[in-house]
C-alpha cells in the first residue's frame, strides 16, 4: 500500500473579500523531503502557511497530513496531527526562561484534565516532571540546555530563533513549518542557521517546508523549490531549474541573481 504523503494540499485558494491572495495552489511533500517556498513580498507565502496551520479556513481546496484531511481545523488540532510552526516574527514569551517557553510547546501533549492540574493531582505532577525532563533534553540535544534558565527575550537573535524551533519540536511534530528562520541574521549566522535545519531535520525525522528570502539557505539546503508570484505558482522544481527559470528571475531572482548562478 503506497504511503500517504506527510502534507498534501490540494487546489487552494485564499480570498479575502475580493482579493485572491492565493489561487489553485498544489503541493505535496514526501517524508523527510525539505522544500522551499519562495516569491516576492506579498506573494501569499504565509497564506499557504496560515492555512495549513489553521489560521485561515481555505475558501477552497484541501489540506491532508498523513492522509488525513485536515482543511478548516482548529490550529491546536493541525498540531496534534503533527504540523508545527514557527513565525517570521520571533512570538517567544521574552519574560520567561528558555525551558518554559519550550514547556509551553510540550503542553499540547498533555493527558491530564485541567481539574487535574488545577488541583495538581499526583498523576498531573508526574506527567508536569517528565514534561519538564523531556523539554530539557531536547535543549540539550539542539545545544541550547545552557540557556534553559534564562530569560529567552535576552539571548541573541539567532539563538532566539533557535529556541522558537525548539517550542515547535516540543509539540512533537512529523512536519515543520518554517517562516523565514534566517530573517535578520548575516551571512555567517545565515550558515549556521543551514547546517541546524538539516541537522534538526535528520534528528528528529522531519519533513520540512521553508519560506525564506535568503536566496544562500533555500539554493543551499532545499531539495525542491516552488515559487509564488501574486498568488500563483509559477514554477516548481529543483534548485538548478529554479535558478534558469525566466520568469522566476523576471519576478524575483532578478537578472543579477542569474548572473551570480551562471558562475
Amino acid at each position: 500500500m503506497k504511503e500517504p504523503k506527510e502534507l498534501s494540499v490540494r487546489g487552494l485558494t485564499m480570498r479575502f473579500g475580493g482579493l485572491t491572495a492565493v489561487r489553485d495552489f498544489e503541493l505535496e511533500l514526501a517524508r523527510g523531503e525539505l522544500v522551499g517556498l519562495i516569491g516576492p513580498n506579498g506573494a501569499g507565502k504565509t497564506t499557504v502557511f496560515n492555512v495549513v496551520t489553521g489560521v485561515y479556513r481555505p475558501t477552497a481546496g484541501s489540506v491532508s497530513a498523513a492522509g488525513v484531511d485536515i482543511t478548516g481545523w482548529r490550529p491546536d488540532r493541525v498540531c496534534r496531527q503533527g504540523i508545527a510552526r514557527t513565525f517570521q516574527n520571533i512570538r517567544l514569551m521574552k519574560s520567561l526562561s528558555v525551558l518554559d517557553n519550550v514547556i509551553v510547546g510540550h503542553r499540547l501533549r498533555l493527558k491530564s484534565s485541567l481539574p487535574a492540574a488545577i488541583l495538581r493531582t499526583p498523576g498531573y505532577v508526574k506527567e508536569e516532571q517528565s514534561m519538564a525532563r523531556e523539554c530539557l533534553e531536547l535543549l540539550d540535544a539542539l545545544g541550547l540546555v545552557r540557556y534553559a534558565n534564562a530569560p529567552a527575550g535576552g539571548l541573541p537573535y539567532g539563538e532566539q530563533r533557535r529556541v522558537e524551533v525548539a517550542r515547535a519540536l516540543a509539540t512533537r511534530p512529523r512536519v515543520l513549518l518554517l517562516d523565514e528562520p534566517a530573517a535578520g541574521m548575516n551571512p555567517s549566522e545565515s550558515m549556521a542557521l543551514c547546517q541546524f535545519i538539516q541537522r534538526v531535520r535528520s534528528d528528529f525525522d522531519l519533513t520540512v517546508l521553508l519560506i525564506e528570502h535568503d536566496m544562500s539557505v533555500v539554493m543551499g539546503i532545499c531539495e525542491r523549490i516552488t515559487v509564488l508570484d501574486h498568488g500563483e505558482t509559477i514554477a516548481s522544481g529543483e534548485p538548478a531549474d529554479i535558478q534558469a527559470n525566466q520568469r522566476v528571475i523576471e519576478a524575483y531572482l532578478g537578472v543579477g541573481f542569474k548572473n551570480v548562478a551562471a558562475h
